[in-house]
């Protein structure tokens, strides 16, 4: 009798439904995996920038309509924000550090799900900074886990009286990049690849650098978060948009 069992258990047409069956509930669970899961995993946006650049008071303002007092921190924010223009939803803020020694490993540890880079610059100190700035940006640019993240250029302390415009900080990055890219693709060949796929050369390689020939989108806006002077729709229109 054990024979027997045995044997009708191994007769094809009992197998074969059996694993048509298996095959079909695992590969259902990987297709719903992969649509469902992959949307709710990135559903991020990231306030990125240098120490200093308002993302914290922008933070606030976005996602607690007031603002905050501030000071340079090596912590990270957290909070909501809630879509408007008639769509419903919400989308996580993350503030992080512009610490020069943890920027690079916050962004690290979120970029998988981020949805977006918000990536916010003194204006009134853009020149100044022109070098540091240029450099953040392009490693986010080239890294491959945000390849398909649009960009918004936060042109922030537009209330200062040497506040570069828009048109000009976009100018100003454009040129600093179109050096920049020779010198950090040789430097970062052979490294170990920390944040990324970072290797790679930004733009097209028999041009001039604009963000026009990147595969992301890259937008720019100016922005004030001051008290009286407060201007931060811009900002809000765009993160609405990709909501």
């Amino acid at each position: 009798m054990p024979d027997a069992s045995v044997a009708d258990m191994l007769d094809p047409a009992v197998i074969v439904p059996v694993l048509v069956a298996l095959l079909v509930v695992v590969l259902t669970a990987v297709i719903l995996k992969f649509v469902f899961g992959g949307r709710s995993s990135r559903n991020a946006v990231l306030l990125v920038g240098l120490c200093d650049s308002g993302k914290t008071t922008l933070f606030g303002q976005l996602t607690e309509r007031k603002s905050v007092k501030t000071h340079t921190s090596i912590k990270k924010n957290q909070g909501t924000y809630n879509l408007q223009e008639g769509k419903k939803g919400s989308l996580q803020l993350v503030d992080l550090p512009g610490h020069e020694r943890l920027r690079l490993l916050n962004v690290d540890e979120h970029k998988t799900a981020a949805k977006a880079i918000v990536y916010l610059l003194d204006s009134s100190t853009f020149q100044r900074d022109l070098r540091d700035i240029a450099e953040f940006l392009y490693i986010l640019l080239v890294d491959a886990a945000l390849a398909k993240a649009p960009f918004l250029i936060v042109c922030n302390k537009q209330d200062m009286t040497l506040a570069k415009s828009e048109k000009v900080v976009k100018g100003m990055l454009e040129k600093e990049i179109n050096m920049l890219r020779v010198t950090r693709q040789a430097a970062l060949e052979g490294t170990d690849g920390s944040s990324g796929n970072n290797n790679t050369f930004l733009g097209r390689k028999d041009k001039d650098f604009e963000f026009t020939q990147l595969q992301q989108q890259v937008a720019f806006v100016e922005c004030s978060c001051l008290e009286g002077k407060l201007n931060i729709t811009g900002v809000e229109d765009w993160i609405n948009n990709i909501g």
